[in-house]
């Protein structure tokens, strides 16, 4: 248990994560409320690795999983708890259920590497899973002037969205509907976080 607020942004490539983990922020800052926005793969060591290996050619299976381990144990230890304990709201855009995802579709038990996980990752107090079809986030994906990596390849994607959307049931999950004006996916977020 810790006083602060934990709540991470997941789902595949192009629905929109990181600015409304920012827009969330500041939402939560607008209310006088402590906020750290975070990401994975961090800029850390383990992270700049991974980041690189999207551009350059993917790691094997194995090493890239021990690598997104190895960067968020360190996120854990150096960033995530000591904000959590002294009772900040941490935002996290993409946490170990990108993991299960991607790697999932890589070969690999997601169940088995959420269990790697939480044995030393907290399970966040909310988790927003920003939903789109993969047609959808591959436009996007073309909009923002990117060419399509490794990890955003439509095979690999509709299997990852299948993963995300299995963790549904979950009593801390909440599914977003990300195809939506940015101002309207906002506000499902919000209502989710006050919910």
């Amino acid at each position: 248990m810790h006083p602060g607020l934990f709540i991470v942004l997941e789902g595949i490539d192009g629905t929109g994560k990181s600015t409304q983990a920012r827009r969330l922020g500041e939402w939560f800052e607008k209310q006088g409320r402590e906020v750290m926005i975070s990401r994975e793969p961090t800029d850390g060591p383990w992270g700049k690795k991974l980041r690189e290996s999207a551009a350059t050619g993917r790691l094997s299976p194995q090493d890239e999983l021990q690598y997104f381990l190895n960067d968020r144990r360190q996120h854990v230890e150096e960033k995530i708890a000591p904000a959590l304990a002294a009772g900040k709201v941490v935002i996290l855009d993409r946490y170990y259920f990108s993991t299960m995802a991607y790697q999932g579709a890589r070969g690999f038990d997601p169940a088995e590497i959420r269990r790697m996980n939480e044995a030393f990752a907290p399970v966040p107090d909310l988790l927003l899973i920003l939903d789109l079809d993969v047609d959808t986030a591959h436009d996007r994906i073309g909009h923002r002037g990117d060419s399509t990596n490794e990890f955003e390849k439509h095979e690999s994607l509709t299997l990852c969205r299948e993963i995300f959307l299995s963790l549904k049931d979950e009593p801390f999950v909440r599914v977003i509907d990300s195809n939506a004006p940015l101002d309207e996916v906002s506000e499902r977020i919000r209502a989710a976080v006050e919910g």
